[in-house]
């Protein structure tokens, strides 16, 4: 009996019996003198295992630097209860889980140096939690390959004219913000306007959004507070519209929900305003109330940055505002003095900036 034969056919293709009429048969690929082929893939080789090297340690360094800072905590730093029985020094894992809201899990595989991605926004929350200096938290971006999303590492170039503007207006209050409302630099009255002073709040949570939602100091000082909060939500909304998705306004929204159920309330109210001029009344803590009218000077529209000043309204606040300019500058004075007076005697040698971008 003849053998019957099937031959399997690509379903792509109809059956031929022979060769396609014009087809063109592909050229073998040459090969390489000298086993040049085996030395290109052997450095492509070896450039990936150097790449993944690199990855590896870069992830050990991070996993040994946040373990370093966890441990130098202490639970009353960050009220939280000791216990009894505590034997980790410092915090615990599940403890910088929580206080970042992150996952213990996700946490505990970071310590482990895992080859997991991160966030910007996680790594800003456990800069914040783990009280990282600028210092410190620039190397943490560094070590996670991410870059920083805060005014205060992505401060645009404030040209020395602009510097020399902000100080020639004095006694008028004035600083440079952009459109998500970080103030990026200011004059001596504008530091001690809202508050006794502004150089004493962390670069990261110089937003006025954020200090009108979270800084106590900075909401005592606002006249008609409900009305500004729920204005500036809505004008925080309008200025997102065009930076969807980018790191440093989602950072700065997860905050501002997580810190504030009074910003929830209005966020959610999804209203939206256009930046205005607006007469403005500030409870001062030196000089008492104070009714300036909110001026913006566009630097540059596409980007959002402005110079925001507060000329006196009446004439009377123009009289506080040089009394304020006056304390200012003695304050200033005093402060360069101890400052050098420390750097005499070796207990310091910065010193403590008047206004800075």
């Amino acid at each position: 009996m003849a053998r019957r034969t099937t031959t399997a056919t690509d379903p792509a293709r109809p059956a031929s019996n022979g060769p396609v009429r014009g087809a063109v048969r592909p050229e073998p690929e040459p090969e390489r003198p000298d086993g040049a082929g085996a030395a290109v893939r052997a450095a492509s080789g070896a450039a990936v295992g150097a790449a993944s090297g690199a990855g590896e340690i870069r992830r050990q360094e991070l996993a040994t630097f946040l373990r370093s800072r966890r441990e130098r905590i202490t639970p009353e730093q960050v009220q939280l209860p000791r216990g009894r029985r505590r034997r980790t020094p410092g915090l615990r894992r599940e403890e910088v889980a929580q206080l970042s809201a992150v996952g213990v899990t996700w946490y505990t595989w970071l310590e482990q140096a895992r080859d997991i991605q991160v966030s910007e926004q996680v790594l800003d929350a456990l800069a914040r939690t783990l009280l990282l200096d600028s210092s410190e938290r620039a190397h943490l971006f560094q070590l996670a390959g991410a870059v920083d999303p805060t005014p205060a590492a992505q401060c645009p170039v404030i040209t020395p004219a602009l510097r020399r503007i902000l100080a020639q207006l004095e006694p008028v209050p004035a600083c440079i913000q952009n459109s998500r409302y970080d103030i990026l630099a200011y004059n001596r009255t504008y530091a001690r306007l809202m508050m006794r002073d502004l150089d004493a709040v962390p670069p990261a949570d110089r937003n006025c959004v954020l200090l009108a939602y979270t800084n106590a100091e900075w909401r005592a000082s606002i006249v008609l507070l409900d009305e500004t909060t729920r204005l500036m939500a809505a004008k925080l909304r309008a200025s997102m519209a065009g930076h969807l998705g980018e790191p440093a306004w989602k950072t700065l929204l997860k905050r501002l929900r997580t810190e504030s159920a009074e910003f929830r309330e209005n966020w959610d109210r999804y209203e939206v305003a256009a930046t205005r001029g607006k007469t403005k009344k500030f409870v001062n803590p030196y000089v008492g109330l104070v009714t300036l009218d909110h001026t913006d000077l566009w630097l540059a529209p596409d980007l959002g940055a402005r110079m925001v000043a507060y000329p006196a309204h009446d004439e009377e606040s123009r009289q506080r505002l040089e009394r304020l300019h006056a304390i200012a500058l003695e304050a200033g004075t005093e402060a360069g003095a101890e400052s050098a007076s420390e750097a005499g005697t070796g207990a310091g040698t910065e010193s403590r900036p008047v206004w800075v971008a």
